[in-house]
């Protein structure tokens, strides 16, 4: 009964998020495939849950190189308690300042874009990722709960919230409290927020993927060894495609003289 009820309810979110995202999802799309045509990046990071869209952009069957994704392990728990465990997690994606000494490492430049995840929305890492991005000149998407902006007070600093940052807000449409079922106690349980991401994130895929083939750009793709006519190294090869636009990207000023 309860499974039926969290399908029902999943159902209702990727619909909203279709009926009333769909144009924010088609215009960051055509926004990301003129920054990876251009040889630019598309960025995108995520703390706690939020991380798991991150993971399942790239390298994901079916994703390409275009999409760089920000691991920090110390915004990704790995353990319950103790040591990378969650107490940890909550506590660091809360600081504000930290961001930028892992943001730092990272060659962002204008032309690149960012994509943020944060269901809450209020952190200090996902706002500081995003205006970090904003003021080295990217574009900026965020993917976080309106519903959860309209009643909660902003905690950073700055006075935003994640979709203030943002040249795209795009809504998960899952209401605040994020768990979907209710059985008859005063919590709620199985959340619905990753759902959500994790729809976004490979709508945001399909669309820039589809607008890159509109260009005649074949961007290297991470493709199932199950496929047929799949040559064996082809995943070794988008390897290093990642690896050469990683370490041999010309500077901007450079690739602006090139074009």
């Amino acid at each position: 009964m309860s499974a039926k009820r969290y399908y029902e309810r999943i159902t209702d979110v990727l619909a909203a998020i279709s009926a009333c995202e769909r144009p924010k999802i088609e215009k960051a799309g055509e926004m990301f495939a003129a920054a990876i045509a251009a040889g630019n990046r598309v960025y995108i990071f995520g703390s706690g849950h939020s991380v798991i869209p991150v993971m399942d952009v790239f390298p994901r069957y079916g994703s390409f190189v275009g999409f760089y994704p920000l691991y920090d392990p110390r915004l990704m728990w790995h353990n319950v308690i103790g040591p990378g465990g969650a107490r940890e997690l909550l506590w660091l994606e809360r600081r504000q300042g930290y961001i930028e000494q892992f943001l730092q490492s990272y060659s962002l430049e204008p032309g690149d874009c960012m994509i943020v995840f944060s269901h809450g929305g209020l952190n200090a890492a996902p706002i500081e990722a995003a205006l970090y991005a904003k003021q080295r000149g990217l574009k900026v998407v965020t993917v976080s709960s309106h519903a959860n902006r309209k009643i909660a007070q902003a905690t950073h600093p700055s006075g935003k919230q994640l979709p203030d940052t943002a040249d795209i807000a795009i809504d998960n449409c899952v209401a605040p409290e994020d768990a979907q079922v209710d059985i008859g106690r005063l919590e709620k349980v199985a959340a619905g927020s990753t759902m959500a991401a994790v729809f976004v994130a490979m709508s945001l895929v399909a669309e820039t993927g589809a607008r890159l083939a509109t260009r005649g750009f074949a961007a290297p793709t991470f493709v199932s060894p199950n496929v047929e006519g799949v040559a064996k190294d082809h995943n070794l090869r988008v390897f290093d495609a990642y690896t050469q636009k990683w370490y041999e990207r010309p500077p901007a000023a450079a690739r602006a003289t090139s074009k």
